[in-house]
């Protein structure tokens, strides 16, 4: 797979793609991931990107032209557009799964007061990580990407991402290690009594129950 990233502040990605699962799915070729600065196709000599909204307003917003040609640029037919917004749908990791089947992704991070609404009209879809807001799309990006990857073939291991929460509509049951007794609390004993067959058992029907107690919205789906 292939995932290019499209912002105004390409140095945010040192950090978080230079460490862990990441970095090394990158290096045994997994995955590459590709940086790039919208300014590269920004207009004029001072390569702008963003203007006045008309019919006035504050703040600017990004231009359609660069982002444009970026995406043209950037672009085969094997590539999945994606537009990081508040007003896109909530992310989720059913669609992370989907997305994990992309061979080409090109993800499009904002800045400033949003985008020409005509930049809409370039993306296959367009997705929010919550209904809150955030300075840009880096972010978002950085966590689509995340998600993504760690669902990648050999970067995990199978069985760790099939049984975590939000794969089956239910919440991950809870999980204990050493020391057996913490502040005068107990490693359930069925969990050390060695049957797999009712340490499964349990085990689903604890995720049941937190699910119905922290997340009844999951259980009703």
């Amino acid at each position: 797979m292939v995932i290019d990233i499209l912002s105004l502040f390409p140095a945010m990605f040192d950090g978080p793609f230079a460490d862990s699962i990441i970095n090394r799915a990158c290096e045994e070729q997994k995955v590459t991931i590709n940086i790039h600065d919208l300014r590269k196709w920004g207009l004029g000599t001072r390569r702008q990107v963003d203007d006045r909204p008309y019919g006035g307003g504050k703040g600017m917003i990004l231009m359609v032209e660069p982002i444009s040609q970026a995406i043209r640029d950037l672009s085969s037919k094997n590539t999945h557009k994606i537009l990081t917004t508040p007003q896109g749908n909530v992310f989720t990791q059913s669609r992370a799964r989907k997305l994990s089947k992309k061979k080409h992704i090109l993800i499009i991070t904002g800045r400033y007061e949003g985008f020409d609404e005509r930049i809409r009209d370039l993306v296959d879809e367009e997705i929010s990580i919550g209904d809150y807001i955030l300075l840009g799309g880096e972010l978002p990006a950085m966590v689509i990407t995340e998600t993504i990857v760690r669902l990648l073939p050999g970067v995990l291991d199978n069985e760790a991402t099939e049984q975590e929460s939000f794969s089956t509509n239910v919440l991950e049951y809870p999980q204990y290690t050493r020391p057996e007794e913490f502040n005068k609390k107990q490693v359930p004993e069925i969990l050390l009594s060695g049957n797999h067959a009712e340490i499964e058992k349990w085990r689903q029907e604890e995720s049941k129950k937190r699910t119905k107690l922290r997340r009844p919205d999951l259980s009703r789906n």
